[in-house]
């Protein structure tokens, strides 16, 4: 069992990152983390890189320090998000970027992936930020809600794309499902405005104005290529509102049960 004593090169919430040999980094969960998390996630990086997503390789699955944790490829870049913080022009480039990238995902289908619906079911129901009638309405909403086979990653944001020199790279599946494409693309949309909307008084006029012209490039992109002919992505987003109240992420609730309640 190998140690290790540097500092982490990146963390999130539920797991850091460090480097290893061998041009590799090691993700590494932490002790609360469910023990089958790690399998789970080996399983899904290891689908999505056989699909040609451009995604980093996994390797196998170690113990460091006490704790569980998987090997992948060493990709060097920045994120999508931090290069548009240092260079703004590119942010239209990299709205198309972000789309086309999205489209190539949700083109595929991976056997043996959760329900998308399933996962927003149970987080509609367990949410304590929705009122009973809200609940059933959300819940009922859902149930009517086209039940595809699409691979959507459940997280896509700026945040977790990598520019590096060989091009866009996607990292974080451990929220990849199967589902419809459209709600997929409800997250992404959701995700790009909630966090300005949570922050209004934060955020500056400028900021807040090169957020929605991203997003609204986004959007244009993608459905320029995949047409929302149905209205489909107006029906899901007040129903992914709903599910991400179960995150509990404060600066959001607000937004979030506007939404809600609106739709």
């Amino acid at each position: 069992m190998k140690e290790i004593s540097s500092a982490p090169i990146a963390q999130g919430r539920t797991a850091e990152i460090f480097s290893w040999d061998g041009g590799q980094v090691v993700k590494l969960y932490f002790d609360w983390c469910p023990s089958n998390w790690v399998e789970y996630e080996s399983r899904i990086a290891h689908a999505v890189h056989s699909a040609g997503i451009p995604t980093p390789a996994a390797r196998e699955i170690v113990e460091v320090n006490g704790r569980r944790g998987l090997l992948y490829e060493r990709v060097e870049g920045i994120s999508m998000l931090q290069e548009m913080n240092s260079h703004p022009w590119t942010l239209v480039r990299h709205a198309r970027s972000l789309a086309n990238l999205q489209i190539k995902i949700n083109r595929q289908t991976i056997t043996g992936l959760p329900s998308y619906k399933e996962q927003l079911q149970h987080a509609i129901s367990r949410t304590p930020y929705l009122s009973d009638v809200l609940r059933d309405k959300y819940l009922g909403r859902l149930e009517a809600l086209p039940n595809e086979e699409n691979l959507c990653h459940g997280d896509f944001h700026p945040g977790n794309i990598l520019i590096t020199k060989n091009g866009p790279v996607v990292i974080d599946w451990m929220t990849a499902c199967s589902g419809c494409h459209w709600a997929d693309v409800a997250r992404t949309s959701l995700l790009l405005t909630i966090g300005p909307k949570g922050a209004a008084n934060l955020v500056s006029p400028l900021l807040l104005f090169a957020i929605q012209f991203f997003h609204r490039m986004y959007l244009n992109r993608y459905l320029e290529i995949v047409p929302d002919k149905r209205n489909e992505l107006e029906r899901w987003a007040p129903v992914i509102a709903a599910a991400r109240l179960n995150e509990d992420i404060v600066p959001e609730r607000e937004a979030l049960l506007e939404i809600v309640q609106k739709g």
